[in-house]
């Protein structure tokens, strides 16, 4: 009887897979520099967010996205 570990299954191919089917959409990308970039806005404005709008425009042409 042979073990299998959870380090021996590698998941990336079936991800790597969805990813070529479905094109990533701007409003599904960096959710991460998103959120934080709304929240400072809604609370501070848009001139005091600078940094957290720059963050996030990266992480989007990164992705491939011509912002």
């Amino acid at each position: 009887m042979s073990k299998v570990s959870a380090a021996s299954i590698d998941p990336a191919p079936a991800t790597a897979a969805a990813e070529e089917k479905k094109p990533l959409k701007p409003c599904c990308a960096c959710p991460e520099t998103k959120k934080v970039r709304d929240a400072c806005i809604i609370e501070k404005g848009e001139e005091n967010c600078r940094d957290l709008i720059d963050a996030h425009k990266e992480c989007m042409r990164a992705l491939g996205f011509k912002i």
